[in-house]
């Protein structure tokens, strides 16, 4: 009955001229894409190094919130919950487990992964805003649960851990900053890679059909309860594992750092970018990071007010994000050529 059900759930066929075209040009982007990325530890001082390192690691936080919310239909407002564990998790383990840092990052992935899932199970019983409701409670009690008394000897309270930076391995001549840029780089590539054939294959079509119609995908035979648990536990892995990243990169974790505006940003990301589109996520991680800044150097004391009208007029010009304005100006490009 599964194989039948995600059978109908089934990719749009892609054998005309434009859909090679189209094909052509994503590769076309994807590789200039990798190649700019492969050469900014190069051509750029520490700093942007350091920036372009935080939005790399935002994009899988956001590409983990997309499984769950554009190809499962689950909304959440509390991923930042995860991110914190993740980082708490590699913070701990470094500090008080004297482990390196690179395994940290699957430590990470898979505690997240077991929260997700636990927290999806009693979450089947909500959808829609009442969900996005309680995954706000969980973003909001995350803080203060860090700070907590009985946690303070392994979370270090309100003051935090702070973490060495590692320097890079074999005796590369790279620096921390370049060695944390090029690690954050491939993590993210095995994720993206793991995530397009997730969705690719029978489990994501299946994830879809939820998505789209969840007492049909019911009827057809999917285990619906199950498949939605398990894109919770998957989604928190990924911002898990970034949480990780992004502990290394700044060298220091509070509880502070992980507040409920950390998930309201990486929901942005996710709409700026592209709901439902992984390459779009990449947007949004450089959303995330580098728009706040723009705001405040327009104006200080309007900083929000700045930013709400660049989020605004972005919305406005690009309803479907990012990467529904590429695919847009691509597939005109394309029939424009034919």
């Amino acid at each position: 009955m599964h194989d039948r059900a995600v059978a109908h759930v089934k990719s749009p066929p892609a054998g005309t001229l434009a859909g090679v075209s189209l094909d052509i040009w994503r590769r076309l982007a994807i590789a200039g894409a990798l190649a700019v990325a492969l050469a900014v530890p190069f051509a750029a001082k520490n700093f942007f190094i350091f920036q372009m390192t935080l939005a790399i690691i935002y994009a899988i936080a956001i590409l983990g919130l997309n499984l769950l919310t554009g190809f499962n239909g689950q909304f959440s407002l509390g991923h930042s919950a995860f991110y914190a564990l993740g980082a708490y998790t590699a913070a701990i383990m470094m500090e008080h487990g004297g482990l390196g840092y690179y395994w940290t990052l699957p430590a990470a992935g898979m505690v997240c992964f077991v929260a997700g899932f636990l927290f999806g199970l009693p979450a089947l019983r909500l959808e829609g805003i009442y969900l996005a409701l309680a995954t706000f409670a969980l973003a909001v009690a995350m803080p203060q649960i860090l700070k907590s008394t009985p946690l303070e000897p392994w979370t270090g309270g309100v003051q935090g851990i702070v973490i060495i930076k590692p320097d890079a391995p074999f005796g590369l001549p790279l620096n921390s900053d370049q060695w944390l840029y090029f690690l954050s780089l491939a993590v993210a590539l095995v994720l993206y890679a793991c995530a397009v054939n997730l969705v690719g294959s029978r489990t994501g079509r299946a994830m879809i059909a939820i998505r789209d119609h969840p007492i049909a995908a019911s009827a057809m035979g999917i285990n619906v309860s199950l498949y939605k648990s398990l894109t919770f536990g998957v989604s928190a892995l990924y911002t898990g594992v970034a949480g990780a990243l992004g502990a290394v990169a700044i060298s220091f974790v509070a509880p502070d750092s992980f507040t409920f505006v950390l998930a309201i940003g990486l929901f942005v990301g996710l709409v700026v970018g592209g709901v439902g589109s992984i390459p779009g996520t990449l947007f949004g991680g450089l959303f995330v990071l580098f728009v706040p800044n723009i705001a405040e150097h327009i104006s200080k004391g309007l900083a929000g007010a700045a930013y709400g009208v660049i989020l605004m007029l972005i919305i406005y010009a690009m309803p479907s994000g990012a990467a529904g304005l590429c695919r847009l100006i691509i597939g005109k490009f394309v029939r424009h050529g034919r």
